[in-house]
């Protein structure tokens, strides 16, 4: 009898941990854009503005993250070949959902989209005035279908791993959600930990730093675009990194003349790449899947023969690195604070293994197949 007693309380605590993980429906929650959202029932018919947020659906459905997905951008098919073609090839049927042009323009041919009944728009939070100009949002609200904005770009250290908790909720997959804030929050505090003492070592001073995002993508002859206050802007900062572009632009992104970059004498300068299609004069670093070594130093060696970077302060001193240019905008993000903290502080995370951290995202709370042939951060051997 005592035994049994012990295993019905047994029993009734998994039961009580399991639905404490359970949404139930209607749901109220309020987005990344501060909007209460109400949701009837648990979407099953979802439209992701970005395609990029498929990713944090991999930590939620992840036996299938596109079993949703009834229309969407599909920016991983334009913007990294390696990655799109891995999960292709592990989902078939994710390359026959409608692909549709619907990027930060907030345009959208509802027509179209409504043709598959979508009970779920999830775009990010970056497309919200366009979305309200355009007028999708106001257009959705009449025909009962809820807009959720997330967001991995405007405040992408604070909004990742809320962005999956919401999403989370609002699919009733909390506890996987859960499980990757919780390591993702983990990750972060180790690395602000390490850039703290670093940064005392150095009489409170951090190395300034110049991001050069996509850079070569529109050829040789293309530089300086950066961010200010958004994307790689808040990545640089949380790896311990004076951002230059806040110093400079008046607009949260743009072009910085070389003249004004070799003034302004940055310690490190970073290029950011990725597996961009259809730019025919890309010179950019391919950086993904399916990269060799070989490959990225020859695109560094184009990317440094442009004018003024022989004059550079950071190339005198060595200190040029490649990042994947996806993370920007991406739920996996501590995986780049990871790594451009490592490229900033070298001694003090010199035990930090950034693509480590990737290969275990995704190994623990995805069913992506990882892929050792990966190359997500590089140095460059001038």
């Amino acid at each position: 009898m005592r035994n049994l007693t012990k295993l019905l309380i047994l029993l009734s605590g998994c039961i009580l941990s399991w639905t404490s993980f359970a949404s139930t429906y209607p749901l109220s929650v309020t987005d990344m854009a501060g909007r209460h959202v109400t949701i009837k029932s648990q979407p099953q018919r979802i439209v992701l503005q970005d395609g990029r947020d498929a990713l944090m659906l991999a930590v939620l459905d992840r036996k299938n993250p596109f079993k949703r997905v009834v229309a969407w951008n599909n920016i991983l098919k334009k913007s990294d070949a390696g990655l799109w073609g891995l999960l292709k090839q592990q989902w078939p049927s994710a390359a026959k959902i409608l692909d549709m042009n619907f990027g930060d323009s907030g345009q959208l041919n509802l027509e179209e989209v409504l043709t598959h009944r979508p009970d779920l728009l999830v775009a990010e939070l970056r497309a919200k005035s366009a979305m309200e100009q355009s007028g999708v949002i106001k257009t959705l609200a009449k025909l009962n279908i809820p807009v959720l904005f997330v967001d991995t770009a405007e405040q992408p250290i604070k909004n990742a791993p809320a962005s999956v908790r919401l999403l989370g909720t609002v699919l009733n997959q909390e506890k996987n959600a859960n499980e990757y804030a919780h390591f993702y929050e983990q990750r972060l505090n180790h690395v602000e930990a390490g850039v703290k003492e670093a940064v005392a070592k150095n009489g409170g001073k951090r190395p300034t730093v110049f991001i050069e995002a996509h850079a070569g993508v529109k050829g040789p002859n293309d530089c300086c675009f950066t961010h200010k206050d958004f994307g790689w802007a808040d990545l640089v900062k949380a790896a311990g990194g004076n951002n230059l572009g806040g110093q400079v632009l008046k607009s949260s992104s743009g072009v910085v003349s070389m003249e004004k970059v070799l003034a302004l004498k940055p310690d490190i300068y970073v290029m950011t790449g990725s597996q961009w299609q259809g730019r025919s004069k890309s010179i950019a670093l391919p950086l993904g899947y399916g990269v060799s070594k070989k490959q990225v130093q020859t695109a560094f060696e184009h990317l440094l023969a442009r004018p003024g970077f022989s004059e550079m302060k950071a190339y005198q001193d060595h200190r040029i690195y490649g990042a994947y240019h996806q993370f920007y905008n991406h739920a996996y993000n501590i995986v780049a604070i990871e790594g451009l903290a490592k490229d900033f502080y070298p001694q003090q995370f010199k035990n930090l293994h950034p693509t480590q951290t990737y290969q275990t995202i995704l190994h623990r709370f995805t069913d992506i197949k990882s892929d050792k042939n990966l190359t997500l951060f590089a140095h460059a051997k001038e």
